[in-house]
Formats: C-alpha cells, structure tokens, sequence
C-alpha cells in the first residue's frame, strides 16, 4: 500500500525559515498544526558538507543551520502537536540522523538529483521519498525514479520550478500530466509562486502531493517569505480544494436526486 493512499498529501514547507532559533521553528510547527496539512518539512544539514565556503549562499545557510539535538526536540515536539515531521537531508550524516528519529519519509531536493552519493545513502533506508524535479531532464528524472525502483523504495515526483519567487505563467503544470503519464508514482507539486492559484490549478492537474513554502504570519522576516504562505492562506488553499473535491463528486449516472423534479419532462417517444 503507498504511504501517498490519501486522496492528497500536504505539505507545509518550514525549511530554513526558522532562521536558525529553535523557538522560532517551534512556532512554525504550532502555526502548520492550525491548518489542516499533513506534515511539515525542515532540512537537515552541515552547511560544510552542503557548500563550499566562497559560496553565496554559504553565510545564509550557516545562519539558519539547527544542530541534530535541536531537530531531535522538533521532532518530538511535532509528535506531541501529532503532526508529520520530515526533512530534506544534504549529506549523509543528516541521512542517518534522520533514519535515527524514525521519520516516516524523505525528501530529495531538485538540486540533488544527480546527487547519487545522498540518492543511495537515503534509499538504503527503504523509506518512501519524495523527489522534487526542478531543472531535471526526463532523463534525470527517468533515471533517478528507476533508481529507486530497482531498490524496491517507494518513490513520489513533484513538478517543480527552481525559481525563487516562481510567476503563475511560468509554472509549466502541464508537466504534471506529463509525469503522471510516464512514471508509476504519486505525482505532486512543490510550488514557489507566493500565493494559492498555482496548487489549486495543480491539484486539477492531478497533483496529489501539494508543497508549498510556509512562514509563522505575514510579520514573519524569515529567508524564504517572499515564496510562502501563512497559515490563514493555506487553510484557504484547503477549503477551495474541499470545495474542487465537492464539485467534481464521484461519477454518477441515471436520474440524480437532484433531477428528480425533472423526471416527469424524460420522454420515450414523439407525441
């Protein structure tokens, strides 16, 4: 049975937008917890094993770098709370860290996908995991999604554009219908458009799995806010898709209850 059974899987994306306080990445579990999402995500990392030191983004990652006892603590916090904790690791310490607390998933970042070395080390733990595609070719996708075929691990792919902010008009969601055609997977959408259209269109799609970045409240100065939502616009982003659900129903054919008024004008012959 896939781990992905729901009918969607939702993701509120901390990230590194705890800005490296504990308190602050506790909030944004509380915050998740308000809303009606499936899990909450981090990242695990040693910025050392992550970049090289005359790297731009170098000093922001340090900065926003929570140590393994800290995520230990979010760990159970997110158990008390009774929400999903996962994260994306970048290297294998982090890895094993993970596979330590028991999480119950994986994440794999765009910007590893050809990243065999971490690929291996997280398909080792035969935990299902999910992989966002962002500037991959098919063949990319093609060969990490046998990859973990092969290993006998569950493997989810999310449509993804590696642009931070995203625009509407340029998220390619006909890419879902594309991987849903070629892969036999959950296909899902990691979105950094800064609003709710874009996941809505995508669940449309068929999007299953929805990721979408997210931060404490709109006051909230953290490295990723200009691509996440608050907690107010991801329960909007959960009613408008309750509502899809209600609109589409299941199929149904013959004399509905609600044409039952109209039965009377249904004819079998000319008069």
């Amino acid at each position: 049975m896939s781990f992905f059974s729901k009918k969607r899987f939702l993701i509120a994306e901390a990230g590194i937008n705890h800005n490296g306080n504990i308190k602050e990445a506790l909030k944004l579990v509380d915050a998740a917890k308000k809303t009606n999402v499936d899990a909450i995500k981090f990242q695990t990392y040693v910025t050392e094993k992550r970049t090289k030191k005359n790297s731009p983004i170098f000093a922001i990652l340090k900065k926003c770098e929570l140590n393994f006892k800290d995520f230990k603590v979010i760990k159970d916090y997110c158990d008390f709370k009774k929400i999903i904790f996962f994260s994306t690791p970048f290297d294998k310490e982090s890895v094993w860290f993970l596979q330590s607390l028991k999480v119950k998933l994986f994440k794999i970042s765009s910007f590893d996908i050809s990243n065999y070395q971490l690929i291996n080390e997280i398909a080792k733990t035969k935990k299902p995991t999910i992989l966002s595609t962002g500037m991959a070719s098919i063949k990319e996708i093609n060969k990490a999604y046998n990859f973990f075929k092969k290993k006998k691990a569950e493997i989810a792919l999310l449509h993804c554009i590696s642009s931070y902010p995203n625009k509407e008009e340029t998220s390619y969601l006909s890419n879902i219908g594309f991987l849903k055609k070629k892969f036999k997977c959950e296909i899902g959408l990691s979105d950094h458009t800064n609003g709710i259209k874009v996941p809505i269109y995508g669940y449309l799609q068929g999007a299953k799995i929805l990721e979408k970045h997210f931060k404490i409240d709109i006051k909230h100065k953290c490295i990723d806010s200009p691509v996440s939502i608050t907690s107010q616009q991801f329960n909007k982003l959960i009613n408008e898709l309750d509502k899809i659900d209600r609109i589409l129903g299941i199929p149904k054919f013959g004399i509905r209850q609600e044409e039952r008024s109209s039965e009377q004008f249904k004819r079998k012959k000319i008069l």
